[in-house]
């Protein structure tokens, strides 16, 4: 399922594929990447993609774990606060964006509608165009996939043994110390992957900017270029390529996260 849809984009990136041309694609080569790297537009949009990823997969690792320790520990209420963590994750994104959306601009006119209005308008006018989409683009990434990271860090959590706490308690009474010693060493696969996901819907999230800008380009991203390149202007291979450059981004935060979590065992001599 995956290596065909790959092998395809990686073969129409080398050929000028288009609906709109006579004949057959032509084989250019590396054409289309050159096109793009000389094309500010791409450099922008991919600064832009890379700052959304990072921020979001920082804040969602920051709020997931927060919400996993949370969890870890029994109190009154703890289901229902379960659910709420939960629910953000396991509810169709389409209805959720849709939802979202309604929440910042309001299809009926209200005082809750004129207020949000106001605040989208001080936000693009303090920080410039398109900074109010950027910014309910970010929150909701945060909002659906700290709840991921909440739930795969409990499961982490919930496999270490409870024995390895207590010792840990009984060795050290500071609470910081324990989590850098303790719970942040052991949790470091679950970790690894939850930012890995992370960094990859967070390059990957197209679905989510184009339904909360309502299908414009308020702020470039490479997904919607991608996008309006290969639907719009009928430029299928040159669109491959450019999707296909975010290809050594994730492959450079997969070896430097695995390189950090799960470092390679020294052999003694």
């Amino acid at each position: 399922m995956l290596v065909y849809p790959l092998g395809w984009e990686i073969w129409s990136s080398l050929t000028s594929l288009s609906p709109l041309q006579d004949g057959g694609p032509a084989f250019v080569g590396l054409e289309n990447y050159r096109r793009h790297l000389e094309d500010p537009q791409f450099w922008l949009a991919a600064t832009i993609t890379v700052a959304h990823a990072v921020v979001t997969s920082v804040a969602k690792l920051s709020l997931g774990l927060g919400l996993a320790l949370l969890l870890a520990r029994p109190f009154r209420g703890r289901a229902l606060v379960f659910l709420a963590v939960f629910l953000p994750w396991a509810y169709p994104a389409s209805v959720s964006v849709i939802g979202w959306y309604w929440t910042l601009s309001p299809p009926i006119t209200t005082a809750y509608s004129v207020f949000m209005g106001t605040l989208k308008f001080s936000v693009d006018g303090t920080l410039g165009t398109g900074a109010w989409a950027f910014l309910s683009v970010t929150l909701f990434n945060v909002w659906r996939g700290s709840s991921f990271i909440a739930v795969l860090l409990l499961a982490g959590i919930n496999a270490v043994p409870p024995e390895l706490f207590e010792y840990a308690t009984l060795e050290s009474r500071s609470a910081w110390q324990r989590f850098w010693a303790v719970t942040v060493p052991l949790l470091k696969p679950f970790l690894a992957l939850g930012v890995f996901l992370s960094l990859t819907t967070g390059f990957a999230d197209l679905a989510n900017v184009w339904m909360l800008t309502a299908g414009r380009i308020v702020f470039p991203v490479v997904g919607t270029q991608a996008y309006w390149l290969a639907i719009h202007a009928g430029e299928l291979g040159p669109a491959s390529a450019l999707s296909l450059l975010l290809v050594p981004f994730l492959l450079a935060a997969l070896l430097v996260l695995f390189r950090l979590f799960d470092p390679p065992e020294r052999k003694t001599a």
